[in-house]
């Protein structure tokens, strides 16, 4: 099976010589939920943020849809991120527009500036976001503005707004740690669903190991800037959580 993205010999250094990733090697399949986990400062962020481009790689390769990302610039780079989804930790919702208006800002690498200046979307992509908001449970909310919902709801908008660019990816930068535990097993539930429905491989990064177990389909876990586990929920043994976090105590 083709992946839908591969890294190869990943590296990103903020400072000369001191990597955050340290030559990452990684497949993701085109189908289902990978959650890469580790404590913080191991890299998950910013190895999310390489595949985005949000920070540029120090070295290495991001494959994605016969394109290497990681040599992209200008326009062409415009392009290939058109195609990959982000869903983030603060929401990134623009507070004072309506959740209808913060959807369609998902189509703004589609519609030319002038139109969408103006507001004048196509209607086809009106009509799928509403759709998009019945799926997200946020059916009525449209002319609601953002800074007038829950964290919950705002997530839920921010993930109806990643699916809103027709995705062949979607990326999620600890999307539950705002949010209290039952709001964040919906979440999960959510981009599970979403992935699922509109066939579109899904990476979350996350610190919950057990949201982790019980939603992803594969678990990556990384510490100092490696990959140290890549397997199933159920090969997630105490052993391997020490790899990743280190010591044993916190297990206890």
């Amino acid at each position: 099976m083709t992946a839908a993205l591969a890294l190869r010999g990943l590296v990103k250094e903020y400072v000369a010589g001191k990597r955050v990733l340290d030559g990452i090697d990684l497949d993701f399949a085109p189908q289902g939920l990978t959650a890469i986990i580790g404590a913080s400062g191991t890299g998950k962020s910013t190895l999310l943020r390489c595949v985005n481009r949000l920070v540029d790689p120090t070295a290495g390769q991001i494959l994605f849809g016969n394109r290497d990302l990681a040599r992209l610039q200008g326009r062409a780079l415009r392009e290939a991120r058109r195609e990959i989804g982000m869903v983030f930790q603060e929401y990134n919702l623009v507070e004072r527009l309506s959740v209808m208006e913060n959807l369609l800002s998902g189509r703004l690498g589609y519609v030319p500036a002038h139109k969408a200046w103006l507001r004048r979307f196509p209607q086809d992509d009106i009509d799928r976001a509403f759709d998009l908001l019945d799926q997200v449970g946020l059916a009525g909310f449209a002319n609601q503005r953002a800074d007038a919902l829950s964290g919950g709801q705002r997530q839920r908008v921010g993930i109806a707004r990643a699916v809103m660019q027709k995705p062949k990816l979607l990326l999620a930068d600890e999307p539950t740690s705002s949010l209290d535990p039952r709001t964040s097993v919906e979440i999960m539930e959510l981009l599970r669903e979403v992935g699922r429905r509109h066939s579109i491989p899904v990476v979350v990064n996350m610190h919950d190991v057990e949201l982790a177990r019980r939603f992803a389909d594969r678990i990556i876990g990384m510490a100092r800037g490696k990959v140290v586990f890549d397997g199933a929920p159920a090969a997630l043994t105490d052993e391997a959580l020490t790899q990743i976090y280190g010591g044993q105590s916190w297990l206890q």
